[in-house]
């Protein structure tokens, strides 16, 4: 039977983060809020757990979760390198509502999904979440709503969603921001922007100078396409869709 805990209440605060660490460890579901939206999260490191978050929201491996972490050591931790970009990205916006998606840690024992290699990381602004992220070490956190329905900004939204799949919910009062996380990818040699967000494409692009864009990218896609067509060249279809993008799993979670 799930449990609710009102966290603005100090005694069921601490009551509510303790039975949360403990249902972390036994590999099941819990609900706790963050800056952006209220997530559903398990421990990144025990399949079954991210495999039975992926299930409870009715998404495929292919929609892999992103993982939250209470500190910028725990990042690095999880990732081969923060690229070129990286660390001036954190050392401005997190904690905060922005997700890089790095070359994951090859050494790491995990299967978050069809990452192709990558994870999405965050480390959010939000006083509980980063003080359960402490207890728990690192999680496996998608926004706490069924696939194709609005972001739960409440426990309550969340729980009517998500029901008796998850054992614990946080209730920490409305959420944040409401709007989900601004995704970057720095995989490439070139900042990608995955997801426009909370962040700002303009206030990303103020720290790393250039930033691609989805919008971006079709007009050098249009540019190609003209370039082609004038030249008389027949452009094979298979081999324009193969895109090879490694990011692809993460930046689809909510």
């Amino acid at each position: 039977m799930s449990r609710r805990y009102d966290c603005l209440e100090p005694m069921e605060r601490t009551r509510g983060i303790a039975e949360s660490v403990s249902a972390v460890r036994r590999g099941e579901l819990i609900v706790l809020p963050t800056d952006t939206v209220y997530g559903i999260g398990c421990d990144a490191f025990t399949p079954s757990a991210v495999q039975a978050l992926l299930d409870a929201k009715g998404r495929g491996r292919d929609m892999p979760p992103p993982v939250l972490v209470g500190s910028v050591r725990a990042a690095t931790a999880l990732v081969e390198d923060l690229g070129t970009y990286g660390q001036d990205l954190i050392d401005e916006f997190w904690p905060g509502a922005l997700t890089l998606v790095c070359r994951a840690n090859r050494n790491l024992s995990w299967d978050l999904g069809e990452t192709k290699g990558t994870v999405a990381v965050r480390m959010p602004l939000h006083d509980l979440a980063l003080e359960l992220l402490k207890e728990t070490g690192p999680l496996a956190v998608s926004s706490a709503n069924l696939s194709g329905r609005p972001a739960a900004r409440s426990a309550e939204e969340a729980e009517q969603q998500l029901g008796e799949k998850v054992s614990i919910y946080l209730d920490g009062g409305p959420a944040g921001l409401g709007e989900a996380s601004t995704i970057v990818d720095l995989t490439g040699p070139v900042p990608r922007l995955l997801r426009a967000g909370a962040i700002s494409a303009e206030k990303i692009r103020s720290i790393v100078g250039v930033l691609l864009t989805p919008e971006d990218e079709a007009a050098d896609e249009d540019k190609d396409e003209d370039a082609e067509a004038g030249a008389g060249v027949s452009l094979d279809k298979s081999a324009a869709e193969d895109t090879g993008e490694s990011a692809g799993g993460p930046a689809k979670d909510g």
